[in-house]
């Protein structure tokens, strides 16, 4: 790979993530402060990005991998989104708002799987090339809640300006699009089963029941992850935290340290160990989130956000170690895509919907929670799932795979969050 690509690539990934960062973290707050949207209708309007995941398989399958080249539809899709997040910023009221994020998000998901296709293609070793290509998406995260936090949007209620920055970066890579590598269709002129492009080829790994365990607790967890995604930065505002979306960048500060030690950690751990630390952690931030404060135990809420890296990481990384190694080769996109389906799919779409319900049950007044009990449902979520996975989980070596497979597929298998 020339250096011309590999700074094509990497300038493709930094905006891919910005974007989404951009409006993301804070959109919670921008639906209950600007639009005074429930918490009901915030929970609906995180569901799009599980929408998005399920509807992003058919994307793939049925026009990138068939078509049309990867970074021509990655342009049209981003460009089409920038007119989107536009309109978002412009929306009156939740009823006009949704209705463009739903669409911007069915749009958005397909583009993940599609910056990793363009940067894949372009690698002789992709274990070795895309760790330094990938983290520049989790930087361009980085930087937009950076910015949101140094501009004080948050607390000069400024965050239209958050979808508008989105869409002028969704804009800028729609053109830049168009100057990627080519990348044309790798399945021109095959047919593709409804089963190929939802990943339902690899059901059968759930004749493991240890894979069965996992599966499940996959779903389970990402319940109370929900309540992480869409009522963080509410929260965090509420209890009167600066610069809160700066802040929450600690997550993918530490994910980014955590994902290095992850081979370390796993060949000491082994496969349960990892997971379980990684479900343990979710009840700890949730506690921490419960109790802390923005006086004396403001201790907490950093503690709490910096153990995103070992949250996300420990569970959802190894979980795709895991797969990956458990489904061969023969299975191993389709048996990625099927537990993402599973997660961010189903999983997010339970909690997206509780999250908002319980929400707005713990309304003590105008702009006034209880947080405490919101955080300490999805605690006990969470370490209701931990027990279950501890008491029904069997750790076996054969499915763990070779050391070099699980570490050299880390990279390219995380996502940023």
């Amino acid at each position: 790979m020339t250096s011309s690509i590999r700074i094509k690539l990497s300038i493709m990934m930094f905006l891919e993530f910005f974007i989404w960062g951009a409006w993301f973290v804070t959109l919670g707050t921008y639906l209950l402060r600007n639009l005074s949207a429930t918490g009901t209708q915030v929970g609906v309007a995180f569901l799009t990005q599980s929408i998005g995941a399920i509807v992003a398989p058919f994307i793939i399958g049925l026009i990138a991998d068939r078509f049309f080249s990867a970074q021509k539809i990655l342009g049209v899709l981003h460009l089409a989104g920038a007119l989107l997040l536009w309109r978002a910023s412009s929306s009156p009221d939740f009823g006009s708002f949704y209705p463009n994020i739903l669409t911007y998000m069915v749009l958005y998901m397909p583009t993940l799987a599609l910056v990793n296709s363009i940067a894949f293609r372009q690698m002789q070793n992709p274990q070795k090339e895309f760790a330094t290509i990938r983290v520049l998406g989790t930087l361009g995260w980085i930087v937009a809640g950076l910015t949101i936090g140094w501009l004080n949007w948050e607390q000069s209620g400024s965050l239209r300006a958050t979808f508008l920055m989105a869409a002028g970066a969704s804009a800028l890579l729609g053109v830049f699009s168009f100057m990627l590598p080519a990348t044309p269709p790798v399945k021109r002129g095959q047919s593709s089963s409804l089963g190929d492009m939802l990943g339902l080829d690899a059901i059968g790994l759930l004749k493991n029941r240890s894979y069965l365990i996992f599966f499940l607790a996959s779903i389970a967890i990402c319940i109370p992850l929900a309540f992480y995604y869409g009522f963080t930065n509410p929260f965090l505002n509420e209890v009167g935290m600066k610069a809160a979306a700066g802040v929450q960048s600690l997550g993918q500060v530490s994910e980014l340290l955590f994902m290095l030690l992850i081979p370390f950690f796993f060949t000491r751990l082994g496969v349960k160990k990892m997971l379980a630390i990684g479900m343990l952690a979710w009840v700890v931030r949730y506690v921490f989130f419960a109790y802390g404060d923005g006086q004396s135990n403001y201790w907490m809420l950093i503690a709490g956000i910096v153990l995103h890296g070992i949250c996300y990481d420990f569970f959802f990384v190894t979980g795709q170690i895991y797969t990956d190694n458990l489904a061969g080769e023969r299975f191993k996109s389709s048996a990625q895509g099927f537990i993402t389906l599973a997660t961010y799919g189903v999983g997010m779409l339970i909690g997206t919907l509780l999250s908002g319900r319980i929400f707005d049950n713990y309304q003590l007044s105008e702009g006034v929670h209880d947080w405490r009990m919101i955080w300490l449902i999805p605690a006990g979520i969470a370490g209701a799932v931990v027990l279950l996975f501890l008491l029904l989980f069997k750790d076996r070596p054969q499915d763990q795979g070779s050391e070099s497979t699980s570490f050299d597929a880390a990279p390219e298998l995380a996502q940023a969050k």
